[in-house]
């Protein structure tokens, strides 16, 4: 009840028209393809992880836009006001998979329930969704959080995105090597010494611990789940 206050409150009825147009021509292009259960299953948990996005960038003081979602690419918010330093980046990026995630896992304990292969369908979209978006590339929420310890960790990032290529391609990957290749650069000539990126980018160490830590466990945890729900589902389909 709460999320669906501050959400009337933080958006306009002009702005719930869009996010409503948008989901609906996502909603009519997934069940196409997946079927409208599943596909408003989907929609659901893509939309948890950007309210996600959305309510710790108000926390935060941040002028957002309301989600805009396209089918086959996803969602996103509109930052119109830039964080300030990089632990807002990295509390506004860790919002959304975290929150994502404990959707995903609601559907996933709602699924083992009622014996559900439906719902535990949508529990593992949920967390490849969350764990995919924790690569450490920017744009990705990853690659967001991780920058609090700094830039140069897209540079790890990169390969990682290469691999994925390599072994499913998908247009997705190639938008996403597009819009990551300027980070890199970014990442390729970043000056800690710079006045202007130990302003943005200077956070105590504790800090850095701290979100590195929960970048670390959050990745694990969705990577196992990830994995083992694909068991579960791949199990189930060689019965049948």
């Amino acid at each position: 009840m709460k999320l669906l206050l501050l959400l009337l409150a933080g958006l306009k009825w002009g702005k719930l028209a869009t996010v409503g147009g948008s989901m609906l021509l996502s909603l009519a292009v997934y069940a196409w393809a997946w079927g409208w259960r599943y596909a408003a299953g989907f929609l659901v948990l893509l939309l948890v992880h950007e309210m996600g996005h959305y309510i710790a960038a108000r926390q935060r003081g941040l002028n957002v836009g309301a989600p805009t979602f396209i089918p086959f690419v996803g969602a996103w918010i509109e930052l119109k006001s830039q964080p300030m330093d990089v632990e807002t980046e990295a509390y506004v990026a860790c919002a959304g998979p975290l929150i994502g995630s404990l959707a995903a896992f609601a559907v996933y304990f709602l699924a083992r329930e009622q014996n559900s292969n439906l719902l535990l369908s949508i529990s593992y979209a949920g967390f490849f969704l969350n764990f995919f978006n924790l690569l450490p590339l920017s744009p990705l929420d990853g690659g967001r959080i991780t920058a609090i310890l700094s830039p140069r960790v897209w540079l790890v990032g990169a390969p990682i995105m290469v691999a994925l290529f390599f072994y499913r391609p998908s247009p997705i990957l190639i938008m996403i090597a597009f819009l990551s290749f300027p980070q890199l650069v970014k990442a390729w000539k970043y000056d800690p010494a710079l006045p202007e990126n130990a302003a943005y980018y200077g956070v105590p160490m504790a800090t850095k611990v701290e979100y590195g830590a929960l970048y670390l466990g959050l990745a694990a945890l969705l990577g196992v789940m990830t994995y083992n729900v694909h068991e579960m589902l791949g199990a189930i389909h060689g019965e049948g």
